[in-house]
């Protein structure tokens, strides 16, 4: 029997967000409902509200989450009832050329819920991610559910789902940081923060955070970055060569997602080094380099999506690490806030204030 929830929905191009009464159907075949637990406010769900992914409008917010499985439909195995579990957005098909491969960390073919979840007079809502959990229940394809530890507090397992793992994962599985490598971070907001904290943890002996904000540059330092660089008074790229002994840093991960940043990222890495972007650009940004400089330096470009992740691989594995203290997860929280509180948790995002705010219910 379909279930009424209250749930934060996006109207309308950069309209208010608005809590409202959300209709959730029983799982239908490899559907999952889970109760949410906490969802984190990422800035995706901001470019959603802003009409910057699609105008799909109204959107049900909200990816960023764990939570336990409440009910399954036919032919679901991997989760079960009472099973505590982090959504992604990378549920892997196994039968698209990535997966065949042998890489099903870039399946074309993610799955989502087929049924739809409405408001009360049945407009159908666009789910962000597939996913929508600023909800007290959502309905998911069930290999968007990962099983992991319970023993982990659901407002910091959530963050997994997105941004912190984004940017371990731009670091451990795009960039491949590995023992003794110099890094260069350039956005140290959480995405950029989880950057550091992945290179620290693959074994990196010099991080170099870059931001224009002192703030920013002091968080950095506790996440595990052994330099900061302060972009807005200071050029970025003489300050990551010169704390390089000259060279550049063999990887470069930028977490801001603008040409000029990723100029900089091009520029501050060593000769054959590599450059990682992961800050996600808008559609009208143009990218200018010289061709002659982009075969000179040689190494690589890359782009990372969702930290290149395997969430049935890399969920229960940090949340081991951070179980056994080694990743500290936590230190992501800023604030933890209800439902009604979405709409002032954007508008501390825009001013710089939070790592990250998590909805708890």
């Amino acid at each position: 029997m379909a279930q009424e929830v209250r749930g934060v929905i996006a109207p309308g191009k950069n309209q208010p967000v608005r809590v409202e009464t959300i209709v959730v159907p029983d799982p239908g075949p490899g559907e999952a409902v889970v109760k949410v637990q906490a969802c984190g406010v990422c800035h995706t769900d901001l470019h959603y509200k802003q009409g910057g992914i699609n105008d799909d409008f109204p959107f049900l917010l909200g990816h960023e989450a764990a939570g336990v499985v409440e009910a399954v439909g036919d032919g679901v195995s991997e989760v079960a009832p009472g099973d505590f579990v982090i959504l992604n957005w990378r549920a892997v098909c196994g039968q698209c050329r990535a997966c065949l491969r042998g890489r099903p960390q870039y399946c074309f073919a993610t799955h989502n819920a087929k049924q739809k979840m409405t408001l009360t007079d049945g407009t159908e809502l666009s789910p962000a991610l597939g996913i929508g959990a600023f909800a007290e229940k959502t309905l998911v394809a069930a290999g968007q559910c990962t099983k992991v530890d319970p023993a982990v507090s659901p407002a910091v397992a959530g963050l997994l789902g997105c941004g912190v793992m984004a940017g371990i994962g731009a670091a451990i599985n795009t960039g491949r940081v590995g023992r003794g490598d110099s890094v260069a971070v350039i956005g140290c907001g959480g995405v950029g923060d989880a950057a550091i904290a992945g290179s620290r943890l693959a074994g990196a002996a010099r991080i170099i955070a870059v931001d224009i904000d002192d703030r920013k540059l002091q968080t950095a330092l506790t996440m595990g970055a052994t330099h900061t660089v302060n972009s807005r008074t200071t050029d970025p790229v003489e300050a990551i060569r010169e704390l390089t002994g000259g060279f550049g840093a063999d990887v470069v991960i930028e977490a801001v997602g603008r040409p000029e940043t990723y100029e900089q990222a091009f520029y501050a890495r060593d000769l054959a080094g590599t450059v990682v972007l992961v800050g996600v650009p808008t559609p009208e940004m143009k990218l200018e380099l010289p061709l002659l400089d982009v075969f000179g330096r040689g190494g690589a470009l890359k782009s990372s999506w969702y930290g290149d992740c395997l969430p049935s691989r890399d969920f229960p594995m940090l949340v081991d690490l951070h179980l056994q203290g080694r990743l500290d997860l936590a230190a992501f929280v800023t604030e933890t806030i209800g439902l009604g509180d979405v709409e002032k948790a954007f508008e501390r995002m825009h001013e710089g204030d939070v790592l990250r705010s998590v909805v708890v219910f």
